[in-house]
């Protein structure tokens, strides 16, 4: 999927999250406050959801968090160790140049390739967080809108 396509199933599905959110609080004040008016026929399974279900998606969410950062840590890692030996190798070219203009030449050469690798590099970076946000929303978005379903009945 890309960049895009992430972006836009975020925002739908944040969309959809506000949405499903208000009709399952509403929905469920009103649970509430049955319960209040007559204990005895207060929907106790409800209530007791009200709180587990949300422990289980933050958990999933934080999850797939965590999964992504650590895979985003190793990919940092590794770009640093990519352009720690790009910049050895650039000062050994600027060292054995024969004149001025050679290590001027060799230098302007390591940072043409270096700013193309940044900008290459942080799209992808960018493309990641876009992903990781809607993986991320997806289980408390699943949730709130099968929460919302089932109290509609």
């Amino acid at each position: 999927m890309t960049a895009i396509r992430h972006a836009a199933r975020t925002a739908r599905a944040g969309q959809e999250l506000l949405q499903a959110s208000g009709d399952v609080i509403a929905r469920r004040l009103e649970i509430v406050a049955e319960g209040l008016r007559d204990p005895l026929k207060a929907d106790l399974r409800e209530m007791s959801l009200m709180g587990s279900e949300k422990v289980e998606a933050l958990t999933a969410s934080a999850a797939v968090g965590l999964n992504s950062v650590a895979a985003m840590a190793a990919t940092t890692a590794a770009v640093a160790a990519r352009e720690a030996a790009a910049a050895q190798g650039a000062l050994g070219a600027v060292l054995k140049s024969a004149s001025p203009a050679e290590a001027a030449l060799a230098q302007g050469a390591w940072m043409t390739a270096a700013m193309g690798r940044a900008v290459s590099d942080g799209w992808t970076f960018g493309a990641t967080m876009l992903k990781l946000q809607a993986d991320a929303l997806a289980p408390i978005h699943a949730a709130a809108v099968a929460n919302a379903k089932r109290l509609r009945k």
